[in-house]
């Protein structure tokens, strides 16, 4: 495993590289995931994506492992509690924007039939593929995620600026950010 040339951001820690190798830029289609990925994205505005992961077991069982059916109607009461669990970022805010955003996620798959239609739409159901020869050549926003930040905020969506929207696209593989010379590459 460490023979092998990864992007430069995700050398740091063994978790990292998991993520990078496993997970980051593989495209993802359920709605579970992509809601699970929407959420952490979320909490991770303003702070590193290694402090997210280190405490994504903890947002899973606080969570209720991101069913969002369950999310959408956690009560006052819920919020106060994931406020009192230190192994997530609590930020009341960010709390209650992750249950905004289950009920308007749950909107847009009834509009739209599945969350994953909604989304994929935009690439016409395929990642866009950049070649970049670093690492930090990646951009942080597009065009794309402009529009998709817009229209989510129109629907309701909180926290989803167009850095939030660009690496949740990432993440899910909408669009594969690794570097040319990257083993995932050609995976």
């Amino acid at each position: 495993m460490e023979d092998k040339v990864r992007c430069s951001w995700c050398t740091s820690s063994d978790l990292y590289k998991k993520y990078h190798d496993e997970e980051w830029g593989v495209p993802v289609y359920d709605d579970p995931t992509l809601f699970e990925f929407l959420i952490l994205e979320t909490f991770q505005a303003g702070l590193s994506w290694i402090t997210i992961l280190n405490k994504r077991e903890n947002f899973r069982e606080a969570f209720d492992y991101f069913d969002y059916k369950k999310v959408a109607n956690y009560s006052e009461e819920k919020i106060e509690e994931l406020m009192q669990n230190t192994g997530i970022i609590r930020n009341k805010l960010k709390i209650k924007a992750a249950v905004t955003n289950a009920q308007a996620f749950m909107k847009i798959q009834d509009e739209f039939g599945t969350f994953s239609d909604y989304i994929w739409k935009y690439t016409n159901g395929k990642p866009i593929v950049n070649i970049l020869k670093n690492s930090k050549d990646a951009p942080s926003t597009t065009p794309l995620s402009d529009e998709i930040s817009k229209d989510l905020k129109k629907r309701g969506f909180k926290f989803v600026g167009s850095t939030v929207i660009y690496a949740h696209m990432q993440a899910t593989g909408m669009v594969n950010d690794h570097t040319v010379d990257c083993w995932t590459r050609t995976k």
